[in-house]
């Protein structure tokens, strides 16, 4: 018969490994899975400075090498395969994988999100060095720059907004002719002095000199023109921040677990699904804020729930 864990973990990002510690400390016989390297989106921040207790010069990397290595102190599976496939039908759960198939009590969903991008050139060369997809995460290493900010929605507009306490300047660039958000949050960014807006544009090209973004190529879907934006001679950096949304990873799931109007698994404060003995924790669900500390608050929470759902059903 098939080993039968306490507990399977999917994604090894802030969420899966705090997960992964809360339950390798409570000697749950657990399984720990991510489809590629762990720590998620953070592993792209060269700087972090609002996660508590962190070093000056911490690293998305070097926090997460440190969660790693707790993970595998207290005894975790962790292994890098990729998840095909849940069946929730009966109380052991199955998960399968690109190699193996695995079976489980409970299940704690970590998957996350993932910015939606652009998909231009030049994006993905220079994430993390001019292309950032978090205001809250990025915006003090932009003081007194000039910042892009990409998109139209409540999101974009509020982040833009909240730019402009670090940049000397915050262009808001949108594919039409007025902003999708709401018209409260329009009109605040509207009154801001230092908000001006590229209507009707989209970005054709993103590069950079010295490995920072310093150049941009913006489409007018109107007129037809591209223009060239350049970096302050003074600066020789501008920001891009890519508002346009999120794609939670929850397409293994979709059919079985109830997921809320934006695509995210509908799970509260309890991080409990509509499956008995399945969890969700972390960018996957629906929540206000997703940062690094809120993910592993998240995960704490789902091994405690996990723990729990075990001990009274098994």
């Amino acid at each position: 018969m098939s080993k039968i864990y306490d507990l399977i973990i999917v994604g090894a990002g802030p969420a899966g490994l705090a997960s992964a510690l809360y339950a390798g400390r409570a000697k749950l016989d657990t399984l720990l899975l991510e489809k590629e390297k762990a720590g998620g989106q953070i592993v792209t921040t060269e700087e972090i400075e609002n996660y508590p207790g962190s070093p000056q010069d911490e690293s998305g990397p070097k926090l997460i090498g440190r969660m790693v290595e707790q993970v595998n102190h207290f005894g975790v599976d962790l292994r890098y395969e990729e998840v095909t496939g849940f069946d929730f039908s009966d109380k052991v759960k199955r998960v399968k994988t690109n190699k193996e198939e695995y079976l489980a009590k409970s299940i704690i969903l970590a998957n996350g999100a993932v910015p939606r991008k652009l998909d231009v050139p030049g994006e993905k060369e220079f994430t993390g060095r001019g292309v950032s997809y978090c205001a809250t995460c990025d915006a003090a290493f932009y003081e007194d720059l000039e910042i892009y900010v990409i998109g139209g929605g409540d999101t974009a507009v509020e982040e833009a907004i909240y730019l402009t306490k670090f940049a000397r300047k915050v262009y808001i660039v949108h594919r039409r002719d007025e902003l999708r958000a709401a018209k409260s949050i329009r009109d605040k960014a509207m009154a801001n002095e230092k908000i001006d807006f590229i209507w009707n544009s989209v970005v054709k090209e993103i590069s950079g000199s010295a490995g920072v973004v310093d150049r941009m190529v913006l489409h007018n879907r109107v007129t037809g023109e591209d223009t060239e934006y350049l970096a302050d001679e003074d600066d020789g950096i501008f920001g891009v921040f890519v508002l346009v949304g999120y794609l939670p990873e929850t397409k293994t799931i979709k059919d079985t677990i109830t997921l809320n109007d934006g695509g995210y698994i509908d799970a509260d404060e309890s991080l409990t699904t509509n499956v008995e003995g399945v969890f969700a924790a972390g960018d996957i669900r629906g929540k206000l804020l997703r940062q690094v500390v809120t993910a592993t608050s998240d995960g704490a929470v789902a091994a405690i729930q996990a723990e729990k759902y075990i001990e009274e059903n098994f």
